[in-house]
């Protein structure tokens, strides 16, 4: 596309879906703008310093080996070498300070999950066959088999594999906390099962992997420097009141302040209680649009507890049943841009946020602070928390209750000038970093097809 008949694109949200776009949008000539509503950028992977300079995150972020689109972009941004490898392994902790692992092992799939499965000691032969029975559909399923299980919830559909409670409160639990922040019984056995399969089915796709600082330095900020350089507009504090839509189609959008933006084209990356907020009511008409308003927002607590001693010992992702904190990692092992001085850095993710979001932050930080030493009862002994800061959001990633994962819109939408981009629009990894990237590339991609359908 040449300078002169470059359109331009305004890009509503700066989190990584928004960014990835415009800088694919840059890369291929379109002169584009980009809007945050708050003073920072990168969304739900925002990080900002606090008083003495430390980082705080918004939340617990971890590389998988299943991911690619974000490897793509990262290696396009020489960023790649910041994503550090950790042992492939799970490790859960519970109280008392015991605790079990899944291994895998250097075989073709499935075979690499045998020891994962058969030589736990936590479970009886019985549950370990359960689980074994439940890995079949999960393994060699068909897509149109996930699609049909979207009907029920995932705990549903591991009862019908025999699962006892004991499993899926001690194994399940924390790990449908992490991927959305609720239990089974409020998640699509469907999207569990996507994400399950990819992971289980290649036998690196599960390691994981931790930036070796604050995703603001080592992502977000080098790819917003990309787009600026590039000639992209980046505008912080520049909330977006509505979408003008006249004539079927988008004509402008109207910041808070008053001022009104013109595009040849607009791209919304947006959480969804965010997108509802600025979607006029016209559109509803429609029932793409109107199918928006069926998704929720989870709440979202992340917990940073600093102390004055090293209380875990482990440089890796961490599981837990028991407590409040589902998924947690020790940054101070695992990040060398927080290495406190061989100090324990803990940040938690506190889950289900909704059943405790009245709680007050001191009352959320003793809570993490007995669960931690509850799982390391000889290492934490003496410890004491010198620094803690709790961040709420109130509104995170979407609900994938059953049955709402056929309304999930593509990145083209029915207006001609009008895409999306975000962990609820058709990807393979709903929200997350990949879920994100690969979002904001095909709303791109979306945008791009259209311009040269004219």
């Amino acid at each position: 596309m040449s300078k002169k008949t470059a359109s331009s694109v305004i890009v509503i949200g700066g989190g990584l879906a928004g960014l990835t776009a415009a800088k694919r949008l840059i890369d291929s000539g379109f002169n584009v703008s980009l809007y945050e509503g708050r003073k920072l950028l990168g969304g739900k992977i925002s990080a900002w310093q606090d008083k003495d300079n430390d980082w705080v995150e918004s939340g617990l972020h971890v590389f998988f080996g299943a991911y690619e689109e974000i490897y793509e972009l990262m290696k396009e941004l020489n960023l790649y070498q910041e994503i550090l490898w950790k042992e492939h392994v799970l490790t859960y902790t519970l109280d008392q300070g015991i605790g079990f692992e899944f291994r895998t092992i250097k075989l073709p799939s499935p075979f690499h999950l045998l020891p994962a499965v058969f030589q736990n000691q936590y479970f009886g032969w019985v549950e370990k066959f359960s689980l074994a029975r439940a890995l079949y559909p999960m393994l060699f399923g068909s897509d149109d088999y996930f699609r049909s299980q979207d009907i029920k919830s995932y705990s549903e559909w591991h009862k019908e594999f025999g699962i006892s409670q004991k499993m899926l409160k001690k194994m399940f639990l924390p790990m449908s906390l992490a991927l959305k922040f609720l239990p089974p019984e409020e998640l699509s056995a469907k999207i569990v099962l996507d994400v399950s399969g990819t992971f289980l089915r290649t036998p690196t796709a599960s390691k994981m992997g931790f930036l070796s600082g604050s995703p603001a330095e080592k992502l977000t900020n080098p790819l917003a420097k990309y787009i600026t350089d590039k000639g992209g507009k980046i505008y912080l504090n520049s909330p977006i009141e509505k979408l003008i839509f006249e004539s079927g189609e988008i004509k402008g959008a109207l910041l808070k302040n008053g001022e009104t933006l013109k595009a040849d084209y607009y791209l919304l990356a947006l959480p969804i209680h965010k997108l509802q907020e600025v979607l006029p009511e016209r559109l509803r008409e429609e029932s793409f649009f109107n199918n928006l308003y069926e998704f929720e927002g989870v709440p979202v607590i992340t917990a940073q507890l600093w102390f004055n001693q090293q209380v875990t010992g482990v440089n890796n992702i961490l599981f837990s049943p028991d407590g409040v904190i589902p998924v947690y990692a020790d940054l101070g092992n695992t990040t060398p841009d927080y290495s406190c001085q061989g100090k324990s850095r803990v940040e938690a993710v506190v889950a289900p946020a909704r059943h405790i979001w009245d709680w007050d932050d001191k009352k959320i930080v003793l809570e993490v602070f007995n669960n931690i030493q509850s799982y390391f009862p000889k290492r934490s002994t003496g410890a004491k928390v010198i620094k803690s800061t709790v961040v709420r959001i109130p509104k995170s990633v979407y609900w994938p209750k059953p049955g709402v994962d056929k309304l999930r819109p593509t990145q083209k939408t029915p207006i001609k000038n009008l895409f999306l981009a975000g962990g609820y629009t058709e990807q393979r990894f709903y929200d997350s970093m990949e879920g994100a990237v690969s979002s904001g590339n095909r709303a791109a991609k979306a945008l791009m097809e259209r311009v040269l359908e004219k």
